[in-house]
């Protein structure tokens, strides 16, 4: 798989469920082992070509999708390289108990892929919304947890899960129109282990984010730095493990902000929180998330306006912060 511009903006035009048809064809091309199974999302998967050329790999359950956990389970078991795939939503909390038993207590190799989280199809109500999913997912022992920034480190993250043998959740989300572009160039990637996207000598802020948010950190540091304060990127891809390490360097800075587009209750926030917490003299915290209420059915914009995700409400958060703290260091100084 070749990471060069041309790739990468295709993949950010073909966003989250064409990238993963992608990686399936290019995975059962090289392990005959490998299979996919479906709650009744073969199109929505972007499964239409690997049907096609590879139909005796794919397992299309109907919509049931616990019992595509349990078959899944037993696909695992028997050494198969087997991803489940559906809406987020169903992959997390109607299917809670399947992946308890099977992912976290037997340890199932199983790749577990949630598409369309947070907002991503948002107009169909709260019944399809995911603002949860990594909350519930961090509770369960034994799951890995990946939330890919951009379509490039989407491709990264499936690939690099393929040689994982362990129970995984990739959380995929895009927005209304196409992935935003963060890494416009190959890079190095590694579960468990976060990216520096933006690094200063004496930063006043870190932001560290995950998902889509790892875009939207990225435009409310350039306006930032624009009033004198610096600002620290850190893309959060994989929450569980969670790299402490890099959440431990942002002790020398001033203020930590976390972006996540879930719910602030049990998410990325939570995760860093629970870090820094047996830190002495660590600086305050900011979770920035989905307040503990559904909102109702609405555009991928709109619903980013009202929970206070969109770049101006962000950046106007952290710069009140930072100014009525007197946090600021002059880029002069």
């Amino acid at each position: 798989m070749v990471f060069d511009s041309k790739n990468i903006r295709t993949w950010s035009l073909l966003g989250p469920s064409g990238i993963f048809g992608i990686a399936a064809c290019e995975l059962a091309e090289q392990n005959e082992d490998f299979a996919v199974v479906t709650a009744d999302l073969c199109y929505f998967s972007g499964l239409d070509k690997f049907k096609k050329k590879y139909s005796s790999q794919l397992y299309n359950v109907g919509i049931a999708e616990q019992n595509m956990i349990g078959i899944a389970g037993g696909m695992a078991k028997e050494g198969m390289d087997v991803w489940a795939i559906t809406y987020a939503s169903f992959a997390s909390a109607r299917v809670l108990d399947q992946v308890k038993v099977n992912m976290g207590y037997m340890k199932l190799p199983i790749h577990l892929v949630g598409m369309a989280s947070g907002y991503s199809v948002g107009i169909l109500g709260a019944t399809h919304m995911c603002l949860e999913d990594i909350a519930m997912m961090r509770s369960i022992p034994n799951v890995t947890i990946i939330s890919p920034a951009d379509g490039a480190e989407t491709m990264k993250a499936v690939l690099a899960v393929s040689e994982l043998k362990q129970p995984t959740y990739i959380r995929m989300s895009s927005g209304s129109t196409r992935m935003p572009v963060v890494y416009k160039e190959d890079f190095d990637f590694c579960i468990g282990k976060a990216i520096e996207i933006k690094k200063y000598q004496g930063a006043d802020v870190a932001i560290i984010a995950t998902g889509t948010m790892v875009n939207v950190a990225l435009k409310v540091s350039d306006i930032l730095e624009n009033s004198d304060i610096l600002c620290d990127v850190i893309d959060m891809h994989t929450i569980k493990p969670i790299d402490e390490e890099i959440i431990l360097s942002t002790l020398t800075t001033k203020l930590v902000v976390t972006i996540e587009e879930h719910s602030k209750i049990g998410g990325l926030g939570s995760a860093v929180a629970e870090v820094l917490a047996s830190c002495a003299n660590k600086p305050p915290q900011i979770i920035i998330g989905v307040d503990d209420y559904y909102p109702k059915a609405a555009s991928y914009e709109k619903l980013l306006e009202e929970s206070g995700l969109a770049v101006d409400d962000i950046t106007k958060r952290i710069m009140s912060y930072v100014k009525n703290k007197n946090y600021c260091n002059s880029k002069k100084d």
